[in-house]
């Protein structure tokens, strides 16, 4: 009896042990990137140039995510407004929905699954042919020089990516509302609305969510590349790993700040 018991905790405990490990792990990832933000101005140009990947290289991607989404929200919240005769505060709802949820959540998926697994893929790789080990050799701390240009980066271009995502899906909305024959609001309508409805604090509550979700994006990504084991087969599964990771914590994160910024 006393076998069996064991038999079935065990497992359930080699997994809280591990979520423990790796929460711990990564705390310590995040000091450590924390304590060399006083680096960042000799790192400038390795900043720069995640900049450049990470906001300037995902523009076209967002371009067309965003302003789909906008196009889809004001279609279909239109024509059910619409039965009601309510269509003319379509603009506050596509606004208010992009600005507070839809810009930073699915921006933040979009970055993850793009420049996240790029990331986690290419520190993979240094890790598993001992490039990290051979800056190590060299007095180079692998934080400073692979992991806090990262994060800065990111935490600085997500919400930027953000921004942009929700001024392009705001246009999306409007286009749509105004040429659907079933919808039909005129711009001026629609905008009057979008600035009825949209206060500091909506667009405050997006960008609070758009720079916890790129520190979670940059501290997954390179938590994970530096454990990378295993070969090329554990490169792959560690690009994996830190996309689901990486949406998971933004998911959770979404409904903490949610419920904390009401």
């Amino acid at each position: 009896m006393g076998g069996e018991v064991r038999q079935l905790f065990e497992p359930i405990g080699r997994r809280v042990l591990y979520f423990h490990q790796v929460l711990g792990e990564m705390v310590i990832l995040m000091g450590k990137i924390i304590y060399y933000f006083r680096e960042a101005p000799r790192n400038l140009q390795s900043i720069l140039t995640q900049m450049a990947i990470i906001g300037y290289d995902t523009l076209p991607v967002a371009s067309v995510m965003a302003f789909f989404v906008g196009m889809v929200l004001a279609l279909q919240t239109g024509v059910e407004l619409q039965k009601y005769g309510g269509q003319n505060i379509i603009g506050a709802i596509v606004g208010h929905s992009m600005v507070r949820e839809l810009g930073p959540v699915m921006t933040s998926f979009l970055v993850a699954g793009r420049v996240g697994s790029a990331m986690a893929a290419e520190l993979g790789v240094m890790t598993v042919y001992e490039e990290i080990d051979a800056l190590k050799t060299l007095d180079i701390d692998p934080v400073r020089y692979l992991a806090m240009p990262r994060f800065i980066a990111c935490v600085i271009c997500v919400p930027a990516l953000v921004i942009y995502s929700d001024l392009i899906g705001i246009a999306g909305g409007a286009l749509i509302s105004h040429l659907h024959p079933q919808i039909f609001v005129s711009y001026a309508t629609y905008y009057d609305s979008l600035t009825a409805a949209l206060k500091v604090k909506e667009i405050g509550t997006g960008l609070t969510k758009a720079v916890v979700f790129g520190a979670i994006i940059a501290l997954v990504s390179c938590y994970v590349g530096f454990s990378t084991t295993g070969g090329a087969r554990g490169i792959g599964e560690s690009t994996t790993r830190s996309v689901v990771l990486s949406f998971m914590l933004i998911l959770v994160a979404d409904y903490i700040l949610t419920r904390l910024l009401l």
